[in-house]
């Protein structure tokens, strides 16, 4: 390479020089390990086309040099370089001269020796060295076009436009990919949102049709507490059924107002099963024996009468704490004990059944248990009660709904026959009376 190099200098030296007399020297590509040997140029009529051609390598010199500024360092190097040789050339003692013989044995090697005489030969030898000197040039040329580093192929070095044509082809193709995805995500977020609100309007509707329902039902009745339940026959599938189910309580009142003529006993006028204890909670008069209340299946019986055919008020209360209970009828506290399921909590998730006696929750019932008579008022609290509140139920002096089951038209439901009647009971029971 520093050969090479060498002889491009050369022939850039031999157009910028020329001696006092006029003759110019002309530098051929020399061979690795040839020797340099240079002649004087012949002069002729062929010296302005060589002037011209020496230009044109100038201004393709020029405009190559804009296209090898990344070689810059290696050049300089290699200038410093051709420098200590030239002050050594300089330094050195003049050669001794050379007979016609020695002439001809150096332009028998293949170096770069004097030109030929003749001025055709001259000038063909000046293009070559042109032609090599080009080859060169677009060689660098094309190393600086190139980007570095990337792998040779059949075809060569793929070029930097091809390269980025590549790139941007790829950029393009995940620029695509991320709109379609983000139209993909888009159309299912408008099929999700379609669904979102399909669903939201049907659930309003639902709650439209059951208002308008229960405006309906409650138009039957002055209003949604005045009603009754009646339940004509002792039979195991005339019943009624409270919607609302009980959270885990460890403490209830129960009140209501029953009317019953049947006999022996009148039957169970309601029961709260829950999933393993069908008997949670029940009241019953079954047969001969006295009324019963039933906790978890344990039992304490009441001193209560309401078979006589009319309305009667009863409250019910219990705590688990020693499992303590009262008995009210009509205002009065009739019987009060403990040691009825006590430290029991009340469970969760159970049916109240209004009428008959659970052998299995909400089912199986027994027609022998069966209440037959008409209930209302039907109130649950998750506390015991004060006696004046009772009182004031019984009278017809307070109205409180119970805070855990409050006696409404929308939370009963009847089943096999039973009905719901409108009845103001106060006014009725004073009719009674």
């Amino acid at each position: 390479m520093l050969r090479e190099l060498l002889a491009l200098f050369q022939l850039l030296g031999w157009v910028l020089s020329q001696d006092a007399a006029g003759s110019r020297f002309v530098c051929n590509a020399m061979p690795p390990g040839a020797e340099a040997g240079c002649g004087a140029a012949p002069t002729g009529p062929a010296e302005d086309e060589l002037r011209s051609a020496v230009a044109r390598l100038r201004a393709t010199v020029l405009q190559q040099k804009e296209t090898i500024g990344g070689q810059q360092r290696t050049i300089r190097e290699l200038n410093s370089e051709l420098a200590r040789c030239e002050a050594a050339d300089d330094t050195a003692p003049p050669a001794k001269s050379r007979g016609p013989g020695s002439r001809r044995k150096d332009l028998g090697k293949n170096t770069m020796g004097d030109l030929p005489r003749d001025p055709s030969d001259t000038i063909n030898q000046l293009g070559k060295t042109m032609q090599s000197l080009k080859g060169r040039l677009d060689s660098l040329e094309q190393q600086t076009l190139h980007v570095p580093g990337t792998n040779a192929s059949a075809g060569g070095v793929p070029p930097l436009r091809e390269l980025l044509g590549r790139r941007l082809g790829l950029l393009e193709t995940q620029l695509l990919r991320k709109v379609a995805e983000l139209e993909e995500e888009k159309s299912q977020l408008y099929n999700d949102t379609a669904a979102h609100r399909r669903r939201t309007e049907n659930a309003l509707n639902s709650l439209l049709e059951r208002i308008t329902e229960l405006e309906k039902n409650n138009n039957a009745f002055k209003s949604p507490e005045d009603f009754k339940v009646s339940l004509s026959l002792r039979t195991n599938y005339l019943y009624g059924r409270i919607k609302k189910s009980l959270p885990e309580m460890y403490a209830f009142t129960v009140c209501m107002w029953l009317k019953s003529s049947a006999g022996p006993g009148i039957g169970t006028p309601f029961s709260y099963g829950v999933p393993g204890q069908a008997n949670e909670i029940v009241l019953i008069e079954w047969g001969n024996n006295p009324v019963e209340l039933l906790v978890n299946d344990k039992v304490a019986q009441l001193p209560l009468s309401v078979s006589d055919g009319r309305w009667h008020h009863i409250c019910i209360t219990w705590t688990t704490r020693d499992g303590f209970w009262e008995a009210y009828q009509d205002g009065e506290r009739l019987g009060t004990g403990d040691n009825l399921a006590p430290w029991h909590p009340i469970k969760p998730g159970g049916v109240i059944v209004l009428g008959q006696e659970q052998d299995m929750v909400g089912g199986r019932f027994d027609a022998t248990q069966a209440f037959v008579g008409e209930l209302s008022q039907f109130n649950m609290w998750d506390r015991v009660l004060r006696p004046v509140d009772v009182v004031g139920l019984a009278n017809c002096s307070a109205y409180m709904p119970g805070n855990v089951v409050p006696w409404i038209d929308a939370n009963v439901e009847v089943f096999g026959g039973a009905t719901k009647a409108p009845l103001e009971i106060c006014e009725d029971r004073a009719f009674d009376s």
